[in-house]
């Protein structure tokens, strides 16, 4: 099983809590590092967000999200990019390990034009982020997300695009959720090596109660966590493992409670 040590506690799970309280609940926990929203950031104020962090030594494991590239407009695009470059900043200031990239949906635009607009937006962005010492994770999404959230639908993809970039600077999150039913996710994984840059768990229920928030606590699906994990590290990814479920009911139950379960599961499952 994974370490402890490399648990990471992404505060969407329990997105009721403020930056202070996820931190917080961290110490108490025992778990070392925190994936940060950019809402909680700007709630808290970047320089208080940073403080929180510092002062209480954890570890940043990510800061999620930037992205959201297509637009049918020239202006809007252009927007979205200063709001990219201010993630990028943020993510600079907070020491995260990564900034992650959910690329967006079509956005009225042709999905061929869409997936142009990513590529161009990223290579945009990862020079922005280089100067700033700030690395980028190409977040691909199930396929079914692709009408709302990203036409970046798979591992595969996601290299491809990566691999335009230096190895430094633009790489790939592997979030279980999304890339567990990929008949080429092993062979893609050790392909991928040291362009890792976050790997994310959670579980996939079955029936699936809801797309985007019935995630599952691990062990309460069919995701084989495990050895997708272990492939990761076999690939040479030795950072966070960050836990993200987008799941109503958890969110609603006592923040304390999801955590205790979390570092269990981690434990039995990771």
């Amino acid at each position: 099983m994974a370490a402890i040590e490399r648990l990471s506690f992404n505060q969407i799970t329990v997105d009721k809590w403020s930056l202070r309280e996820a931190v917080e609940g961290c110490l108490r926990h025992g778990i070392p590092s925190i994936g940060i929203w950019r809402h909680k950031v700007q709630e808290a104020g970047l320089q208080a967000s940073i403080r929180i962090v510092k002062d209480a030594g954890i570890h940043v494991s990510s800061l999620c999200r930037g992205g959201m590239f297509a637009a049918a407009g020239a202006d809007e695009r252009r927007k979205r990019m200063e709001d990219n470059f201010r993630a990028v900043e943020d993510a600079a200031a907070l020491e995260a390990d990564v900034l992650v990239l959910v690329v967006g949906p079509a956005n009225g635009v042709r999905l061929a034009e869409a997936r142009s607009m990513v590529r161009d937006g990223v290579q945009e962005l990862a020079e922005y982020a280089k100067a700033r010492g700030a690395r980028l994770g190409l977040e691909p999404l199930h396929p079914m997300f692709a009408a709302d959230r990203s036409v970046l639908s798979t591992l595969e993809q996601a290299l491809e695009l990566a691999a335009a970039h230096e190895a430094s600077v633009v790489g790939l999150i592997v979030d279980v959720y999304h890339v567990w039913w990929d008949p080429k996710l092993y062979p893609l994984l050790a392909k991928a090596g040291n362009r890792i840059f976050g790997f994310h768990v959670s579980d996939w229920i079955v029936p699936l109660p809801d797309l985007l928030m019935g995630r599952g606590m691990m062990g309460d699906g069919v995701i084989e966590i495990k050895n997708i994990r272990e492939t990761a590290d076999a690939a040479g990814y030795s950072g966070p493992i960050e836990v993200e479920i987008f799941n109503r009911q958890i969110g609603e139950m006592p923040g304390d409670e999801v955590l205790a379960t979390m570092v269990e599961r981690f434990q039995q499952c990771v």
